[in-house]
């Protein structure tokens, strides 16, 4: 007989410093790393338990494989996601179809990030993982995609990602980025850094900085022997900005 997938992680504890590791990246409830370049559940566990309470609406603009609903879902809080890529809204909608006692709600639907169906000051918290630039491409040719776009384009429409993001949580609450740097031609691109600024100029004030490291990243065996052979050090963290709009 199968062992039955338990609905909440074991012995969890909430975060405390600002370096997060999960060596572990979580399997519970409907958890799985199939969706390329998705975050650990850790993550938004750790953000939606300490920056919002029972009842509140979490959002994230960049649904994916849905991690991020499936744990406002176990966590007693309503959901809005969405993502501009079809195929990933029907997953994130699956993965959140097993059955748990909540009186939350789930909403999860096509839409682009820069401009969202959602009124001003309307959420609680936010939790979003953007693709990094042009690193792992989501789509083949969706109109908006912001992972088909290189570095300067980006970083431009990160603005405008900003400033809509500002525009919908409600005064007081908080903002949480994932972003990691890139290395072109042999040379650190500080993505995460330029997008953190953006989200200071669109308002957001800087609460904390996270350093989350990589863990079972694909293809290190690879890059391990490169990097050794062209001399550069291999990407092995992120960022997680915390941002409070006061």
């Amino acid at each position: 007989m199968a062992k039955k997938i338990p609905l909440q992680p074991e012995k969890f504890e909430l975060e405390t410093n600002t370096v997060w590791a999960f060596p572990d990246r979580g399997k519970w409830a409907t958890h799985d790393a199939k969706y390329r370049g998705n975050w650990s559940p850790y993550i938004p566990r750790n953000l939606i338990l300490r920056y919002s309470t029972e009842g509140d609406t979490v959002l994230d603009p960049f649904v994916g494989g849905g991690t991020t609903a499936v744990e406002a879902k176990l966590t007693n809080r309503n959901f809005i996601g969405f993502d501009i890529n079809p195929e990933a809204v029907e997953l994130s909608r699956k993965k959140c179809e097993f059955e748990f006692d909540t009186t939350a709600t789930t909403q999860i639907d096509v839409a682009d990030v820069r401009k969202l169906p959602l009124d001003n000051n309307s959420v609680d918290l936010i939790c979003a993982h953007p693709p990094y630039a042009d690193i792992i491409h989501y789509s083949e040719n969706i109109d908006g995609d912001l992972s088909l776009l290189k570095t300067k384009e980006f970083l431009f429409e990160m603005g405008k990602v900003a400033d809509e993001l500002y525009r919908v949580l409600k005064k007081d609450k908080f903002c949480a980025i994932l972003m990691g740097d890139t290395r072109k031609k042999g040379m650190v691109q500080p993505l995460a850094f330029e997008t953190m600024r953006i989200f200071e100029m669109a308002g957001f004030k800087t609460k904390e900085i996270i350093i989350k490291e990589q863990h079972n990243c694909k293809a290190t065996g690879y890059w391990k022997t490169n990097s050794i052979k062209f001399n550069f050090l291999l990407l092995a963290h992120e960022y997680l900005f915390v941002f409070e709009k006061l």
